[in-house]
């Protein structure tokens, strides 16, 4: 199931027209700040498909019957560029467990690419829900071997993906190639070009560049 969130009318559209827009992307702060926001609405969103429990909580006046998070998922970002949708959403499952991967493209001299995966640090995500936050879904191939990364740590009963700007097309190829089912994606907006070197139109350029520096 894909999750396209500009796809109704709320304030969650101005932090979109926010990211991409060239001159209030000039502002760092402002720019990690809307992908933070978006994580956390994402994570709001999320919670509404999770496990709950009543029970009772003790007042100044009496007692009242509350709901509780059963679990509480596994937050997993891509660095670099994840970081301020992940902290968006553990705002909101502040008791969750974390994980990081490093992937990154290697350009070859006829302008391919490969995607590599270097590093992992995850608890077991074994019978747990994932989010996997990624602010840009172009080809998909980054966030399908960062999800083959995360198995070594065990098998997770739901995939949560969450993006910021996505391509059709990178839609389609994770979709086609995730090695399971039980997965939900859920993106800011959905692009429907993705240019020969694997930069989504009209996109917002490099979120990780935007958010914390050009790289050398």
């Amino acid at each position: 199931m894909v999750h396209i969130l500009s796809e109704q009318n709320s304030i969650f559209n101005q932090y979109v027209a926010e990211l991409r827009d060239v001159t209030i992307q000039q502002d760092r702060m402002r720019f990690r700040r809307n992908l933070e926001r978006m994580g956390e609405i994402m994570g709001y969103e999320i919670s509404k498909t999770l496990t709950y429990q009543t029970k009772e909580t003790t007042t100044p006046l009496g007692i009242a019957e509350t709901s509780h998070l059963i679990e509480q998922p596994v937050i997993a970002t891509i660095l670099r560029a994840g970081l301020p949708m992940h902290l968006g959403v553990l705002n909101y499952f502040d008791r969750a467990e974390n994980a990081f991967i490093s992937a990154y493209r290697r350009h070859h001299k006829d302008n391919t690419f490969d995607i590599h995966v270097e590093y992992v640090s995850s608890p077991s995500i074994d019978n747990k829900v994932v989010i996997l936050c990624d602010p840009m879904i172009a080809t998909g191939g980054s966030i399908v071997l960062a999800f083959k990364a995360l198995l070594a740590k065990g098998t997770p009963k739901h995939t949560h993906i969450i993006s910021a700007i996505s391509s059709r097309q990178g839609i389609d190829y994770v979709r086609a190639n995730m090695p399971t089912r039980d997965f939900t994606i859920w993106c800011g907006a959905v692009d429907e070009e993705l240019t020969a070197h694997s930069y989504i139109v009209p996109g917002l350029g490099d979120a990780g560049d935007l958010a914390f520096g050009t790289k050398i």
